[in-house]
C-alpha cells in the first residue's frame, strides 16, 4: 500500500464534518428516522477509488465520488459529471461539465479536477488491479476551459465514454503526492458524491452522513452505517432482529424462510458477474500440481489444452446451480450474460461429460491423472466456499485428486497477484458490454497497453489480443460487436479460464423500505428509498 501523504492541504483535513461525530448526532438522526444501517457481505480493501479494480471498493466509491459517466440499474450510461459528450473528431473526445458542482471540502469541482484524476490513476502505487484499463485509451488530455475537457486517443477509441464511467473523480486539493493511506483514513475522501465519509473501521464499518450540497438527488438518509459481514447467518439474523434494514447476497438456501417472514420484502435482478476458475499456464512446473501419488512432474499439465477441456468438461455446472447454488444462478459458456452486449447465443456451457474428460486425460499423457491445489475464497462470492468444494469431487471422479483451500478473499487477491496458485476460484462483474472482460482477463499481460490487467495465471494468445485491439478501434458499434465476440470465442475454446455460472443479486429488506435492484450487484445506500415494499 502507498506510504501517507504527509502534508495534505488543511482544507482536505478538515473536510470531515460528521453528524456521527457530533454528540448526540447518531441519537437525533435514528429519532427523525433518518438513519440507515445496512449489512453487506464483502469488505472493499481501500477507501481510495483508484486502488484496486473490485467491486466491493467500487461500491464504497459510489457513495463518496462520482464519474463523469454514470451508470443505471441495468448498466445503462447516463450523465455523471459530465453532462454531454461528443466525438470532435475520429480522435478527439469532448466532454461538457455541469457547473455549480462542488466538492465536499468546498471546492468548486471543474476540469482540472479531471485532468488530475487521469493523472493520477496509473500511477497508484502497489495496485493490485490497477483502473489504469480504462485510462490507457487517452493519449493526452486538454482543459478548453473550467467546464470543457478534450481526450485525445491513438486513433479510433469508440470506447472512451464507457471506459470512463469506471473512473471516479478525486479532488486536486488532495495533492500530487496522496498515497492510498491518506484515503484510508479519510483526508483524502473528498469527493462530489451524495454521501460524506465520519468514519471508516476497516472489515467491520463505514460510517457516511448525507452530502446536503450533493448535486443530484439526495438521498433519504441523514446519516449511515454500512457494515461488513460476510457470514450468511450472521447476516440474515441481523436482518431479522432489525439490527439492520437490509442485507444483500442474500444465501440462496435461506429464500423460502425469508420469503415467508412478514414484513420482509426482496429487490432481485441478473448479475453481470461471471463466476470462473482461473487455471495457472504461467509456470513451466505449476506451484501446486504433482502426479498422482504426489511425485514432482517435469511440465505443468494445465498448458495443454486437452487437460483444460477435461477439467472443464467434468464440472456439473447445472448439478451446481441445482444443489449449490439453489437456482440463483445461471450455468454459462462465456464471461457475458445472456441479453448483454456481446453474448454469444451459439456458444453454450460445455456439456457434462467425464467419460470423455477422462479419455483426454489419457491423451495428454495422464492415465492417472495428477494432484491439484484449488483456492477461493469463503467470504466474497454466492456459496464460494461450496461451489470449489463441489468442483474438488467432480473433478475426483476423473482421477484428478483435489486439495481445497477456502481462505478469506483479502488472502486470495494477494495470492492471485503473485500467482501463487495453480486453479482458483474467482468473478469478474462485466461492464455490460465485453471490452473490459476481454482486456481484464484474457489478453496477454502487457500493462503499458492496459492488456491482462488481472491475468496474472499466464494465458497468452495472439489471436486473441489481435481481435481485442482491432474491436477496440472499431468506431461501428455492430462491428465491434461481432468483432469482440469473435475474440471472446477464440479464447473460450482456448479455455483461457473455465466459466461456471452467472449470480443473481438479491436483496432483503424490511420496515417497508425498497431498493431499485442493479445489474452490478452494488449495494448504494442513495438508492435505498422509504415506500411500501
Amino acid at each position: 500500500m502507498a506510504p501517507m501523504h504527509p502534508r495534505l492541504p488543511r482544507r482536505a483535513i478538515l473536510a470531515l464534518p460528521s453528524l456521527a461525530l457530533l454528540p448526540g448526532g447518531s441519537a437525533r438522526a435514528q429519532a427523525a428516522g433518518q438513519a440507515l444501517t445496512l449489512a453487506v457481505a464483502a469488505p472493499p480493501t481501500s477507501l481510495d477509488p483508484h486502488y484496486h479494480t473490485l467491486s466491493p471498493n467500487n461500491m464504497m466509491a459510489e457513495h463518496f465520488f462520482d464519474q463523469l459517466v454514470g451508470r443505471d440499474a441495468k448498466a445503462q450510461l447516463r450523465p455523471g459529471l459530465a453532462e454531454s459528450w461528443r466525438l470532435v473528431d475520429d480522435t478527439t473526445w469532448e466532454f461538457k461539465l455541469r457547473r455549480g458542482v462542488k466538492f465536499s471540502n468546498g471546492d468548486d469541482f471543474t476540469a482540472e479536477d479531471v485532468l488530475f484524476t487521469i493523472r493520477r490513476v496509473p500511477n497508484v502505487v502497489n495496485s493490485p488491479g490497477s483502473f489504469a484499463i480504462y485510462t490507457k485509451g487517452i493519449a493526452s488530455a486538454e482543459v478548453v476551459d473550467p467546464h470543457t475537457i478534450r481526450f485525445r486517443t491513438n486513433g479510433v477509441y469508440p470506447l472512451l465514454p464507457q471506459d470512463l464511467s469506471q473512473v471516479y473523480i478525486v479532488c486536486k486539493a488532495v495533492g500530487d503526492n496522496v498515497g492510498t493511506g491518506e484515503f484510508n483514513n479519510g483526508r483524502a475522501v473528498i469527493g462530489t458524491g451524495p454521501f460524506r465519509l465520519a468514519s471508516f473501521t476497516p472489515d467491520d464499518r463505514v460510517v457516511m452522513t448525507r452530502n446536503d450540497a450533493y448535486w443530484g438527488e439526495k438521498p433519504d438518509w441523514a446519516q449511515v452505517t454500512y457494515r461488513f459481514n460476510a457470514n450468511d447467518g450472521v447476516r440474515v439474523a441481523a436482518l431479522l432482529s432489525g439490527d439492520v434494514q437490509m442485507i444483500d447476497v442474500v444465501p440462496p438456501n435461506d429464500m423460502p424462510r425469508l420469503r415467508s417472514t412478514q414484513g420482509l420484502s426482496f429487490a432481485e435482478i441478473p448479475s453481470l458477474r461471471c463466476i470462473y476458475l482461473k487455471l495457472d499456464t504461467a509456470h513451466e512446473v505449476s506451484p501446486y500440481i504433482t502426479g498422482p501419488n504426489g511425485e514432482k512432474l517435469d511440465r505443468n499439465p494445465l498448458r495443454d489444452l486437452r487437460v483444460r477441456r477435461a477439467l472443464s468438461m467434468a464440472i456439473n455446472r447445472q448439478a451446481i446451480v441445482e444443489r449449490v447454488m439453489q437456482g440463483a444462478a445461471t450455468p454459462i459458456g462465456q464471461m457475458m450474460p445472456p441479453g448483454a452486449n456481446g453474448y454469444l447465443t451459439d456458444l453454450p456451457p460445455p456439456a457434462f461429460d467425464p467419460d470423455r474428460a477422462k479419455a483426454l486425460l489419457t491423451e495428454a499423457g495422464y492415465p492417472n491423472g495428477f494432484q491439484i491445489g484449488l483456492i477461493s475464497p469463503n467470504n466474497r462470492y454466492v456459496n464460494d466456499a461450496q461451489i470449489i468444494q463441489a468442483i474438488g469431487q467432480m473433478w475426483q471422479r476423473i482421477g484428478i485428486r483435489t486439495r481445497v483451500e477456502a481462505m478469506p478473499f483479502a488472502v486470495l487477491a494477494q495470492r492471485q497477484a503473485r500467482n501463487d496458485m495453480s486453479a482458483m476460484l474467482i468473478g469478474w462483474a462485466t461492464s455490460g458490454e465485453p471490452s473490459t472482460a476481454l482486456r481484464g482477463n484474457l489478453t496477454t499481460r502487457i500493462p503499458e497497453k492496459g492488456f491482462g490487467t488481472v491475468n496474472f495465471s499466464g494465458y497468452s494468445n495472439a489471436s486473441v489480443d489481435s481481435l481485442v485491439e482491432e474491436g477496440l478501434r472499431t468506431a461501428d458499434n455492430g462491428k465491434r460487436e461481432e468483432v469482440f465476440k469473435q475474440a471472446m470465442r477464440v479464447a473460450m475454446e482456448d479455455v483461457a479460464l473455465i466459466t461456471l455460472h452467472m449470480q443473481k443479486n438479491i436483496w432483503a429488506l424490511r420496515g417497508g423500505l425498497t431498493y431499485e435492484a442493479r445489474a452490478d450487484e452494488y449495494t448504494v445506500a442513495a438508492g435505498v428509498r422509504r415506500g411500501q415494499a
